[in-house]
């Protein structure tokens, strides 16, 4: 795909300040939402941003501590099609549901004091479009893929950072978690690209994060059986025997290898009932899409009710993960809401967290070169994952690390918060690149849900250089 250069650096200025001043139109500041008790004590931005037929739809919030300073980092979720709202209000940033004292109506937020915003002005982006509260102005629009959609992110990017020239000089991050570690990495890659093509404005880019990412799908696939029979899912027969008549190839197997195709059904019998996500909970429904279903569109329909279990004071025998999903649904689709966070309404009129209706084309199944290719250049990269996800093991998740066949500078070691083992890591380097992994002890997918502490702890000595 072709990039598209901006015009010459004299006419620059002038393009900032028209663009800017139309934002000013566009963009809304937020200062108090629907459930949160005064102001908001950050400063949130929202607003659209146009790429080809799509508009975009970004939630920002400004660093808390010093932000003509500190980084910028992008941030959007996985799925594909899981809006930006679950890293803003479950994983990364400063605001939380409080799901203890729930009676109805609009569910209440609550501040969240260990948010990456403290350090770190965070862009988050509904991507690809279709996602929250993006949406295309045409019917061709709808239509997107890994490739188009990271296009789209960077041309998004961009616009938003010539939009906001206050931040082009500033230390810039890409995030990602889970099935956007395809898009996100090529992501990277378009940045380093129009960087070295000379496209102005030149982004600052420093390095990149992702969080139980999806990078190889052979490699994450068969990873699982690995990652099952080390946490004691799977004995050792079973496995031995899988990995003798399988080759080490375990997904996608037909009955033409019959031992093998026996071998896997036994395993997949074995799994069936466990939570992929998290193996230590229990498996609840979840409203998330599921990558093999048909992605066919469904003009934006509500997910069914009966994607949703009761909440916790109803249940209080079994609590699921996925309880404080439902009130991103009440909150979210409420018509206050929307309107204090500036969303065009009647265009989206069902806001979903994951939209498993998506026209999206699957269309690439490794990033590994790209990152073989990044890995030439000065970056800062932080990698991690949950030691109980079964939807993208460790196991995987390392072995496409070593495939960098990068130099150990930190070998395997435990890493600590509040004096207690948090996870394990290792720490990688090579010509100025430098790339950290990190496990979150008891952690599912995605780690930040589950361990939004330690995370914060993780990625604020990440982005400020401090040893994991």
């Amino acid at each position: 795909m072709a990039m598209t250069s901006l015009p010459s650096l004299p006419l620059l200025p002038l393009l900032l300040f028209a663009i800017a001043a139309n934002v000013a139109l566009g963009a809304t500041i937020v200062k108090t939402l629907p459930g949160f008790e005064g102001e908001l004590p950050f400063t949130l931005e929202t607003g659209y941003v146009s790429v080809d037929d799509s508009e975009l739809f970004y939630y920002f919030i400004e660093s808390q501590s010093n932000p003509k300073e500190d980084p910028i980092m992008l941030w959007y979720s996985g799925g594909p099609g899981c809006s930006a709202f679950n890293g803003l209000i479950f994983e990364i940033g400063p605001l939380a549901f409080n799901i203890t004292d729930y009676e109805g109506g609009v569910p209440s937020l609550q501040y969240y004091p260990y948010s990456w915003s403290k350090s770190t002005s965070i862009l988050f982006v509904d991507a690809p479009v279709g996602t929250g509260f993006s949406y295309s102005k045409t019917q061709a629009g709808w239509y997107t893929s890994d490739t188009k959609s990271a296009w789209q992110t960077y041309q998004f990017l961009r616009k938003w950072l010539i939009e906001h020239p206050q931040y082009l000089k500033l230390q810039l991050f890409i995030g990602v978690d889970s099935y956007s570690g395809i898009s996100g990495s090529i992501v990277v890659q378009n940045i380093v690209e129009g960087n070295e093509a000379g496209v102005v404005p030149r982004l600052n880019l420093k390095g990149y994060i992702l969080g139980c990412p999806r990078i190889d799908a052979t490699i994450n696939d068969n990873s699982k059986l690995i990652f099952s029979h080390r946490i004691g899912l799977v004995s050792d027969d079973i496995y031995e025997a899988a990995k003798k008549y399988c080759n080490g190839s375990y997904d996608d197997v037909t009955t033409s290898e019959p031992k093998c195709y026996e071998a896997i059904k036994v395993y997949d019998r074995l799994i069936k009932d466990i939570n992929k996500y998290d193996t230590l909970e229990p498996k609840c429904t979840w409203a998330s899409p599921n990558q093999e279903e048909d992605m066919s569109r469904r003009a934006l329909e509500e997910t069914s009710s009966d994607d949703f279990i009761l909440s916790p004071p109803k249940i209080p025998d079994m609590w699921c993960h996925n309880f404080n999903y439902a009130m991103s649904y009440w909150w979210a689709n409420d018509r206050s809401v929307q309107e204090a966070l500036g969303v065009r309404l009647g265009i989206v009129d069902n806001w979903e967290r994951c939209n498993k209706s998506l026209q999206y084309t699957l269309d690439v199944s490794s990033v590994l070169d790209y990152h073989k290719n990044l890995s030439k250049m000065g970056l800062q990269v932080l990698v991690y994952n949950g030691d109980h996800d079964l939807t993208i093991p460790c196991t995987g998740t390392q072995k496409w690390v070593k495939a960098l066949n990068l130099t150990i500078v930190n070998d395997w070691r435990p890493w600590i918060v509040d004096g207690q083992i948090a996870g394990y890591t290792i720490k990688y380097s090579e010509s100025g690149y430098r790339l950290t992994y990190a496990s979150v002890l008891g952690a599912g997918h995605s780690p930040q849900e589950y361990k939004r502490r330690v995370c914060y702890e993780m990625f604020n000595r990440f982005i400020h250089y401090y040893p994991i």
